[in-house]
């Protein structure tokens, strides 16, 4: 893989454990690890360059400190490698994006807040700058839900990518729910779509499955991928994926 194509491992976090659910059903979950940094230093080990990490119970408006905390054991450790984190999940308003960012996270991913506000994209872009800040589209046949994909937004992910990138926004993080969780291979079709309406930088999500679902993300021009049980579950090897990338 090209140093310029971002590859970014998924620590998905609920009550403080690494998870991954299927089409975001919390009914539908998978523990990985209870130890959070320890996931983290794994991918880093084993060559990631970034890490995205998700607060699920922040995502479905539940509350739990103990995410938090997890995020802290995971920021102390790709601080220490000056490995850059990108964290979504319950970010409901600016004050909650602040207090993320000044823990040491690199870039905030803002979901239905954005969708039901969008002028806090705007606000957030002007206040941090355009790399500092991401929008999560995440959407079933085109149309984008929020609460933890648990609500119709009923507008599309094209529609709301274009007001967004209105507003400077630069960053999408476009999943596929129907495909999240499933390893049914990424809907590359739809993803490099919402690239082309919109004209911003598309990180894929959601289906990965094979080393050849990540080429074909790569050869399409896209930015990145973040790839969650395809890795926890070893249907893609990290020698393969993060080659050339250690050290």
């Amino acid at each position: 893989m090209e140093s310029d194509f971002i590859i970014f491992p998924a620590i998905d976090l609920r009550k403080g454990q690494v998870v991954r659910l299927k089409e975001g059903d919390p009914n539908r979950q998978t523990n990985y690890a209870s130890d959070p940094a320890n996931v983290a230093a794994r991918w880093l080990d084993e060559g990631a360059q970034w890490l995205h990490v998700v607060n699920l119970d922040g995502a479905f408006e539940e509350t739990d400190t103990t995410n938090q905390e997890a995020l802290q054991s995971i920021l102390k450790v790709a601080v220490a490698r000056k490995i850059p984190v990108q964290f979504g999940g319950g970010l409901r308003s600016l004050q909650d994006a602040e207090r993320i960012l000044a823990m040491g996270v690199n870039r905030v991913i803002l979901g239905t807040a954005a969708v039901r506000r969008p002028e806090l994209v705007q606000q957030a872009v002007n206040r941090w700058g355009a790399e500092r800040v991401a929008v999560s589209l995440d959407a079933r046949d085109g149309v984008v839900h929020v609460r933890g994909w648990q609500e119709s937004s009923n507008q599309t992910a094209v529609s709301l990518g274009q007001t967004f990138q209105t507003m400077g926004l630069r960053w999408i993080v476009f999943t596929d729910i129907a495909r999240d969780g499933l390893q049914t291979g990424v809907n590359l079709k739809a993803t490099l779509q919402l690239a082309q309406d919109t004209g911003l930088q598309v990180i894929a999500s959601g289906g990965v499955n094979l080393i050849e679902d990540v080429t074909a993300i790569q050869e399409a021009g896209l930015p990145g991928v973040i790839i969650g049980r395809a890795l926890y579950e070893g249907s893609i090897q990290t020698e393969e994926l993060f080659k050339g990338r250690k050290g």
